[in-house]
C-alpha cells in the first residue's frame, strides 16, 4: 500500500507508470510529472477504468474513500462510470435551469390567457424584483429563506401588495418547474404566512383640495427623477388607474394640437373582463385638459422616441416601475401612508361630487363616475366610450385648473429641485 510520502516523492520517468495502492487503486504518473488517481474494476465481465482526480489536490485518504464509494455502487449492480456521467448530466441540467430561465418559460406558456398589459406587468415585476437576486441560481437550489429575503426587500420599500403578488407568481413558477421535472418543491408557498398582512379598506387619499395641492407641490419641490414627477402630475390630472399611466404610449393620444385632445386607452389595459379586453369597443376615451397635453409634450421632448411616455429610469424601453410614484410620495415624511397614487381617483370623486352639490348640478354625478371608467351596471351591449364627452372635457379642465392653480409649467419639473 502507498504512503503519502511515496506519492509525493514519485519520480518522473520517460514513460508513464503506476504506483499501486490496493483493491485496484493506483497513482498514475506521466512523463511530465502529472499524477492522478485511477481505479481499475470490472463490470459485466469487462475491465474498466475510473479517474478520481489529480494528486495532491485529492489526497491518498480521499482517493481511498472515493474507491470505496465506487465499490459500493459496483456491489449494488451500478456501473460507477455511468453513475458519474449521469450525475454530471444532472448537474448540468440543474445549472442550466436557473430560476430566470424557468420563469421565462412559464411566462411564455401562460401569457396567452392574459391581456398584453398584464403579461408585460408580470414579467416586469420579476425582472425588477427577483431576477437580480435569484435569477441566476439553479431553481432546485432556491430555499424558503432565499425567497423570503427577496420579498422582504419589496416590503421594505414599502410595497406590501406587490410583495404578495410577486410571491404568487414565484409559486406558480415553482409549480410549473415541479410539473416539468426540474424542481421538487415550492419554497414560495412556504413563506406565504411570513409576509406582512395587507391592510384592508379604501386606498389612503386626501379628500380636501388644499391637502391634495400641498402633496403635489411637496412632491414636485423635492429632489426626484423628472419623468416620475411628470407622471405624478399627469396621474393627478387624468385620475386613471396608475397602470394606465405606466404603459401610456404616444400612439394612444389624439388631436393634441387640436380642439379635442384625447387619450384612447386600449381595452386590454382597462379593468374589464377578459372577453372585453380584446374588444376595441371597450377602449376608454379620456378627454385631456391643456395641462395634461402640456405634460405629454414635455415628457416626449425629454425622453425622445421611446416606447412609453414615462419610461423606466434604468431601462428606457420598459415602462416606469409600478411603485415609482408611490415611492416618491413615501419619501416625504409628513405624507407617508396618507395618500397613494391610486388615491387620486378618490380625491377627484370626493371633491368634484361636493361641487355638484354646491353648484346644483346633480346630473354631473353620473358623468364623474363615468370619468373614473365605472361602467354602469347592466351594460352588456355596445359601450359608448364617447358618452357625455363635452361635459367630461369641461369637468377635466375644471379639475385641472383647480388642482394646478398657481403651479409653474410642467417644463420646470425637468430642472430637478424646484423652489
Amino acid at each position: 500500500m502507498l504512503t503519502d510520502t511515496r506519492c509525493r516523492t514519485a519520480k518522473v520517468k520517460e514513460r508513464a507508470y503506476k504506483l499501486a495502492d490496493s483493491k485496484g487503486l493506483h497513482l498514475f504518473v506521466t512523463p511530465k510529472g502529472y499524477r492522478s488517481w485511477r481505479w481499475k474494476y470490472r463490470f459485466a465481465g469487462k475491465e474498466k477504468l475510473l479517474t478520481f482526480g489529480p494528486y495532491p489536490e485529492i489526497s491518498l485518504a480521499e482517493a481511498r474513500e472515493k474507491r470505496d464509494q465506487a465499490a459500493r455502487l459496483l456491489r449494488e449492480g451500478v456501473d460507477p462510470s455511468i453513475e458519474r456521467k449521469q450525475r454530471k448530466a444532472s448537474l448540468a441540467i440543474n445549472m442550466a435551469n436557473t430560476f430566470e430561465v424557468v420563469a421565462r418559460q412559464w411566462h411564455t406558456m401562460t401569457k396567452a390567457k392574459w391581456s398584453p398589459h398584464h403579461a408585460a406587468d408580470v414579467l416586469a415585476s420579476l425582472e425588477d424584483h427577483i431576477f437580480p437576486k435569484l435569477g441566476a441560481l439553479p431553481i432546485r437550489s432556491i430555499t424558503p429563506p432565499m425567497v423570503l429575503e427577496g420579498l422582504r426587500l419589496i416590503e421594505a420599500r414599502p410595497a406590501i401588495e406587490t410583495a404578495r403578488r410577486v410571491r404568487q407568481r414565484m409559486s406558480a413558477i415553482f409549480v410549473f418547474a415541479i410539473a416539468s421535472g426540474i424542481a421538487t418543491d415550492d419554497p414560495a408557498a412556504v413563506v406565504r404566512g411570513a409576509l406582512q398582512p395587507v391592510r384592508k379598506g379604501r386606498q389612503p387619499a386626501f379628500t380636501q383640495l388644499s391637502d391634495a395641492r400641498a402633496l403635489l407641490k411637496a412632491v414636485e419641490d423635492a429632489p426626484g427623477y423628472p419623468i416620475t414627477k411628470l407622471a405624478s402630475r399627469f396621474l393627478a390630472l387624468t385620475v386613471v388607474r396608475p397602470g394606465g399611466v405606466r404603459f401610456a404610449s404616444m400612439d394612444e393620444f389624439e388631436d393634441l394640437d387640436g380642439p379635442h385632445p384625447s387619450w384612447r386607452i386600449p381595452a386590454g389595459r382597462m379593468k374589464l373582463r377578459l372577453e372585453r379586453k380584446v374588444d376595441e369597443t371597450f377602449d376608454f376615451l379620456v378627454p385631456l385638459s391643456r395641462q395634461a397635453v402640456e405634460i405629454i409634450k414635455v415628457a416626449r421632448g425629454f425622453t425622445g422616441v421611446v416606447p412609453y411616455l414615462f419610461p423606466n429610469i434604468r431601462h428606457v424601453h420598459r415602462p416606469m416601475s409600478e411603485n415609482a410614484i408611490g415611492y416618491m410620495y413615501n419619501r416625504i415624511a409628513q405624507y407617508r401612508g396618507r395618500h397613494v397614487p391610486h388615491g387620486w381617483r378618490s380625491t377627484f370623486s370626493t371633491i368634484m361630487n361636493e361641487r355638484v352639490v354646491e353648484q346644483g348640478l346633480p346630473g354631473d354625478r353620473a358623468i364623474i363616475d363615468f370619468m373614473l371608467a365605472h361602467i354602469p351596471a347592466g351594460v352588456e351591449g355596445i359601450y359608448n366610450r364617447a358618452a357625455y364627452l363635452p361635459r367630461r372635457r369641461a369637468l377635466a379642465q375644471e379639475w385641472a385648473d383647480m388642482l394646478l392653480d398657481g403651479f409653474p409649467p410642467a417644463a420646470t419639473l425637468l430642472s430637478g429641485v424646484r423652489k
